[in-house]
């Protein structure tokens, strides 16, 4: 959707840390895709491969058999160790997420093999404060070509975009089966991931305050069977960072979020694993509020993974949701849940948003409080109305076609036809949605248990920053930052608008 003369969302220093150029770049949709990427990366890296995430399982195959079963990641990272002992394979992974692999005997075993192999370093991050995560889902080959988005190498990932029922392939290192599950990432090649790499670089050092080896960075191991999306683009790279130990807070990332809602004019559509930010909320309400308001989307788990992420995420959720539909427009807000064939649900723990075909962001940071101050997070967007980037805004319409597709198991062709003569994307989704076989359902808004709702009323579990975990109840909350949300709007309302 060509606008013309647009002024770019993303503004370096504002909403991101740099913007650099790719010569090519893929979004990668659902961990089967990549995991077998990553295998092919990693065999192909010629000096270092950097693996970077919360999350980390030795135990999983990249590319498992009918059974769910196959080389496990950490015999072949022990196999390309052998192979190219001069290769640095250096792993970097949540703390506090990692000490109950500690239980694991085969977890345990596989570590202390690689603590015997030179080549390999694995390493915990604890350089954050208390009570906060490292987020971050990057890796990088070479220092030159880099992968940024939201899956995690780590267990009950690994799906298809087909998400058949019953796929025995979908099955956990203890052998029991999980549900389907959705996400992305995207793979970048050239001076951004120079830059992503030296984002790498940095984290490695503040976790084990030990720089990683110099390398010269030099080559392109683009994968040839890869056709890229974008070749020659401009990419922003956005963070979230708590302050720790000398070193200041970064919340670029919530503040991108609340530069693309003010700025979409037509549609935002989004895929996310949480919505519990209140300052997003009331920003999309103020939109709703408009006369003629654009149109959000937004594609979701049905709940929760966990009991305490339900009780956490899934009440305040519906506080949100009810109070955005009170706006003059709130039925211009949709909550879908995927669901497959067989009619079960599929997680999505993807982090992906499209403005009016004009910029694509994918990333590790949820719109929850958590990723907006206090976990590290990491996403990378591109923008049509960066010099660089003319002429891109079909290939974002592909990818977007290609999404709600893949959630109504339809061809892409028939999104746009759709789309073309509505104008409308929940016009669109809700025609196609025939009730048999995939489908795009609303999301069921359950009035939470007064328990859950105090939580998420205090945001107990999803605290805005470090400091709020220690604040008086009285003192924190959703309300707060409500208000906060609409106050920012009113403050920086684009393109001479009003509120109806």
């Amino acid at each position: 959707m060509s606008e013309g003369a647009l002024s770019p969302i993303v503004v370096e220093g504002r909403n991101c840390w740099r913007i650099e150029r790719a010569d090519r770049a893929r979004m990668i949709v659902d961990a089967a895709d990549y995991y077998a990427l990553l295998q092919e990366l990693m065999a192909g890296a010629k000096q270092r491969i950097l693996l970077i995430g919360w999350d980390f399982d030795p135990r999983i195959p990249l590319c498992p058999d009918a059974t769910g079963k196959g080389e496990p990641l950490g015999d072949y990272l022990l196999q390309l160790a052998k192979h190219r002992p001069d290769r640095d394979i250096d792993i970097l992974r949540w703390n506090f997420g990692g000490l109950k692999q500690f239980l694991s005997p085969t977890i345990v075993s596989m570590i202390a093999r690689w603590k015997w192999t030179r080549a390999i370093s694995f390493r915990l991050d604890s350089a954050h404060p208390f009570g906060c995560s490292h987020h971050q889902k990057v890796a990088v080959f070479d220092d030159h070509l880099a992968v940024c988005g939201g899956i995690d190498v780590a267990a009950r990932r690994w799906d298809t975009r087909d998400h058949q029922d019953g796929d025995t392939r979908r099955t956990d290192p203890d052998g029991k089966t999980y549900m389907p599950w959705h996400d992305s990432t995207m793979i970048l090649a050239g001076p951004v991931g120079n830059a992503l790499a030296e984002l790498g670089n940095e984290r490695w050092q503040r976790a084990t305050k030990k720089p990683l080896r110099e390398i010269s960075g030099d080559g392109e191991s683009w994968p040839e069977a890869i056709e890229p999306d974008f070749f020659g683009v401009d990419v922003a790279i956005s963070r979230t960072r708590a302050e720790y130990d000398g070193f200041e807070e970064i919340r670029e990332i919530e503040q991108l979020y609340l530069d693309m809602i003010a700025a979409a004019k037509h549609f935002i559509y989004f895929e996310n694993q949480y919505f519990t930010s209140a300052k997003i909320a009331a920003a999309i309400a103020e939109r709703l509020n408009e006369d003629d308001p654009p149109e959000f989307v937004l594609v979701m788990p049905k709940q929760a993974d966990g009991w305490l992420e339900q009780m956490a995420m899934d009440a305040a959720r519906v506080q949100l949701v009810r109070e955005i539909a009170k706006a003059k427009h709130g039925d211009r807000l949709r909550i879908y849940v995927p669901h497959t064939k067989g009619g079960e649900p599929i997680y999505v723990h993807a982090k992906t948003a499209i403005v009016d075909d004009r910029l694509i962001r994918v990333g590790s940071a949820n719109m929850n409080n958590r990723s907006m101050g206090l976990d590290s997070e990491c996403d990378v967007t591109i923008d049509a109305a960066l010099s660089a980037n003319t002429g891109i805004e079909p290939t974002i319409c592909r990818l977007r076609e290609s999404l709600i597709a893949e959630h109504l198991g339809v061809e892409p062709t028939l999104v746009g036809r759709g789309f073309e003569a509505s104008g409308s994307l929940i016009e669109t989704i809700e025609a196609l949605c025939s009730g048999e076989g995939r489908s795009l359902e609303l999301l069921d808004l359950i009035k939470p248990g007064p328990f859950d709702a105090y939580i998420a009323e205090h945001e107990l579990l999803d605290p805005e920053s470090p400091d709020a975990m220690f604040d008086a109840i009285p003192e924190r909350g959703m309300r707060k930052n409500w208000h906060r949300g609409r106050a920012w709007m009113a403050r920086h309302r684009p393109f001479g608008r009003k509120p109806a």
